[in-house]
Formats: C-alpha cells, structure tokens, sequence
C-alpha cells in the first residue's frame, strides 16, 4: 500500500496563510519526511460563486503548484487530485506534463476526469455535453505528441499537422482516470495506467452525477467490474493502480483511532487498493504538518514494518 495526501485546501474561504510559498514548501517536505509516497493539488481553474458558497473549496493551480513541489522534495510523486482534462487544449496539458514530468525526474502521474461542474466548463467556454469526446480525444492527443515527431491529429478545436513537441518524456508518465462511473472503468481498461474512484453518498451523487459510492461493498462491486474489463482488453491487474481513501479511524485531529484505521487498509488491499489518500485539517499549516507527522508515526511507519 502507498500514500497520498492532497494539499488541505478544503473550505471556502481557505486559510490566507496556506496560499503561501512556505505553506506549501513544509507541506511538502513534511509529508515527504513522513513518508508519504504522493502529494496532490486539485483542479479548479474558475469555480463559480455559488458552488464555493454552497461547500466548495478553494484551489492553486495543480501544475504550478506540483512544480513547486517537485523543486523542494526529492522522492514523493507528484499527482494532481485531480486535472479535469477537457478544461485545457490537450497539446497545452502534453507541453505542462513533459516539462513537470522532466524537471521532477520523472515523479508524475497525470490523474484526470471529466469533472461535473457546469458553471466552471461554462466560464471557460467549453461544451459540457461534449465532455466525454473531448476527455477521450486528449489522450490521443497526449500519448501522440509525447511519442512522435511530425504529429498530425484533427479533431473538435484541433487541426494539427506536422508538430513535433520536445523535450518527449523519458517515459510516458502514468495516466490515472477518475471517476466512479462504468465508462471511467472502461478507460481505465483499454488505456489507463490506475482508476482514481471517489466516495460519494448516495445523497450527493445526483449533484455530482457520479455512482454513488459509499462502502467496501459498492468499491468491490465496481472492481470486479474493473477486472473484468481488462481480462477483456488482455491485461493483467497488476498493470492497474486503484486509489482509494476511508474514513475509518476518524479525522486525523478528532481522537484518530490507527488502529481502527490500519485494519480498514488491510481490507482495502484484500480487494485490490494499492494507493489510499489521506485528508489532513485545514485550519492552519501547524495543524495540517501535525497531522501529516501522526499519520506518518502512527500508520506509515508501522504499516511497513
């Protein structure tokens, strides 16, 4: 089992004082020192007002932020939490993901989804009912430009011919999909590298538009599902990562139960999780840097032990 934990811009409004260079520089260092083996930022470029009012959260931009990261740690992999794909032209995403995935020494794995928010592709002026050929059509565009010269692809807002784009990534860097729906698993089957599924409570599953997801039961369902479809496409489970998180063990700053908490992962991984991500409070830095070291003393170290 590996472990991740996303950058504790959870709440609108976020704490000023985790919008900060040495916010985020000890954030990552902690977690690195900790022993986590990911970092992530999540992905929203221009929510509106009414979601963030309605219990949305603020946001850095994942790849900038991520570069940040990369440039002051030196093992923890950088994955963002996670990139809503069609919000960005694809050749702009290929160029952002070779140049982060070279200057990090090939620590990124580009976790992406089609994202659910209507007010967010509006203000960006892209069609939130093509969402799903534009997510599909981006990897093409991703693995294409990433591993050939004199490229040339033509599809919706793309006309290109002849582009050779470098530097090329040593290795194309891993591409997770997120989602908790069938055609996410679909993906994930024919051309994805790990399936990123979230929890959603069956009452909030009609906002977001997701399957609901709230217990071991409904994650094991959906993986046999998974398995199913890459014996289908030939390949092997052990190809695939699965992320996943639990709530078992309570919050990390409510009187956390470890012990609670490490028999949940152990079930996890009998089904098949390999990486779990970990929330951390987001009232201050100090607060979230003592969590990040409980964890790392408490779950990570024994975990390995």
């Amino acid at each position: 089992m590996k472990f991740s934990v996303t950058y504790p811009l959870i709440t609108h409004p976020s704490s000023p004082e985790l919008m900060t260079r040495e916010a985020v520089s000890r954030f990552a260092r902690t977690a690195e020192d900790s022993g986590f083996n990911g970092i992530g930022f999540t992905d929203h470029p221009a929510p509106t007002d009414k979601w963030l009012k309605a219990g949305g959260h603020d946001a850095l931009d994942p790849f900038v932020a991520l570069t940040f990261c990369a440039a002051v740690t030196e093992r923890i992999r950088l994955i963002p939490n996670i990139v809503v794909l069609p919000y960005r032209h694809p050749l702009i995403v290929a160029k952002m993901v070779a140049t982060l995935a070279m200057l990090s020494e090939g620590r990124f794995t580009l976790a992406v989804a089609t994202g659910y928010l209507r007010g967010e592709y509006r203000g960006l002026g892209i069609d939130f009912e093509e969402r799903n050929a534009l997510f599909d059509q981006a990897i093409d565009v991703l693995r294409g430009i990433w591993t050939r010269d004199d490229f040339s692809f033509e599809g919706a807002g793309i006309d290109a011919k002849g582009l050779t784009a470098n530097p090329k990534p040593n290795t194309a860097p891993p591409i997770w999909i997120g989602g908790n729906s069938r055609q996410s698993r679909r993906r994930v089957a024919r051309y994805g590298d790990g399936w990123t599924p979230f929890p959603a409570p069956r009452s909030l599953s009609g906002t977001t538009k997701t399957p609901p997801l709230e217990s071991l039961e409904d994650l094991t369902v959906m993986l046999d599902e998974l398995w199913q479809f890459l014996d289908e496409e030939g390949r092997a489970r052990s190809d695939i990562d699965v992320a996943f998180s639990t709530p078992a063990g309570g919050r990390l700053d409510e009187g956390f139960d470890a012990e609670a908490h490490m028999a949940a992962l152990d079930e996890l991984a009998k089904v098949g999780v390999t990486w779990v991500g970990v929330s951390v409070p987001s009232a201050s830095l100090s607060q979230a840097l003592e969590a990040l070291e409980h964890y790392g003393s408490s779950v990570i170290a024994p975990h390995r032990s």
